[in-house]
């Protein structure tokens, strides 16, 4: 029995973080598709545009990603948050990286429902969040 009241020690920071992360993520849902220049959900649910879901689904990914790095790693909540907030902003730098450097028309294309656009969009992010979670090793 004290085996298991031990492994239910950490049950109420879990809870805390877990609660935490939930939020983050309707956070970034909200404000990434505020901040990019077409609204991917409402793209994927009114149009059924599969590249707009491939694109937002990768983003959210990769933003689930650096979360979990930023967990995993931090020593309080509040250091949580921070990196939250550092992860949300690498995500939307993704985006404008890829819009303004590499794919000018990636809005376009994905609002347009070419699939590859879509992919290039879920690669960048997913890739963004591999690295941003890796950088939160400390």
């Amino acid at each position: 029995m004290e085996a298991f009241t031990q492994s239910l020690a950490g049950l109420g920071a879990f809870l805390l973080y877990f609660i935490l992360s939930l939020a983050f993520l309707m956070l970034f849902k909200v404000v990434y598709v505020r901040f990019t220049p077409h609204d991917e959900w409402k793209l994927v649910k009114e149009g059924q545009n599969i590249a707009a879901a491939i694109g937002l689904s990768g983003s959210i990914i990769g933003y689930c990603l650096a979360i979990a790095g930023a967990a995993s790693n931090s020593v309080n909540l509040l250091d949580f948050a921070l990196w939250g907030i550092v992860a949300l902003l690498a995500q939307l730098l993704a985006f404008y990286l890829l819009r303004f450097g590499f794919m000018p028309r990636i809005v376009e294309r994905i609002e347009a429902g070419e699939i590859p656009a879509g992919i290039i969009m879920a690669a960048t992010s997913v890739s963004v969040g591999l690295l941003n979670a890796a950088c939160m090793t400390y």
